[in-house]
C-alpha cells in the first residue's frame, strides 16, 4: 500500500481550525488540495506529519506556530500617520493591502487606531497560533 513519502503527489481533504476549535478553512465538498511531498508547498509542520500516511487514512495534526505561520514578530508592527486612510479602513482587524516601491503587494491589518496614527500589523493573520488540521488522504501517486 502506498504511503506519503518524499516526492509523492498527494491529494488531501482537510479542515483547519484553531486550538480552541474556531474553524478557519475547509476544502470538504470542494476541490481537494494537491501538493508534492517534500517540495515545501504546504506548512512545514503539516508536511512533516503526513509522512507515512496511507490512502483513506485520517489524522488530526497539531502544528505549532514555529512550524506554521511563525511566531508574532514585534518588528512587523508599523505606526503611520492617520491622514490618507479612508474612515471605513479605520477598524481594528481590517485587512489592507498596499504596494511597495517595486510593485509587490503587502498584506497587513489595522492593529490599533490612535488619535493621529494607525498601527499596522504585517504578521500573517495566523502568526502565533497553534493550528489543528483534520486531514484525510484521498490519493497518492
Amino acid at each position: 500500500m502506498a504511503t506519503v513519502q518524499e516526492g509523492s503527489l498527494v491529494t488531501v481533504e482537510f479542515t483547519l481550525s484553531l486550538l480552541d476549535g474556531t474553524p478557519i478553512e475547509t476544502n470538504k465538498g470542494k476541490e481537494p488540495m494537491v501538493f508534492e511531498q517534500g517540495k515545501h508547498e504546504i506548512l512545514p509542520g503539516l508536511e512533516r506529519q503526513l509522512v507515512g500516511m496511507a490512502v483513506g487514512e485520517t489524522r488530526r495534526i497539531t502544528v505549532t506556530p514555529e512550524e506554521g505561520f511563525g511566531v508574532v514578530d514585534p518588528n512587523a508592527f508599523f505606526e503611520v500617520p492617520l491622514e490618507g486612510f479612508p474612515p471605513e479602513a479605520l477598524v481594528v482587524g481590517m485587512p489592507l493591502k498596499a504596494e511597495d516601491k517595486d510593485g509587490n503587494v503587502i498584506f497587513m491589518r489595522v492593529n490599533e487606531v490612535k488619535e493621529s496614527t494607525v498601527v499596522l500589523d504585517l504578521n500573517h493573520p495566523l502568526a502565533g497560533e497553534t493550528l489543528l488540521f483534520d486531514v484525510r488522504i484521498i490519493s497518492i501517486t
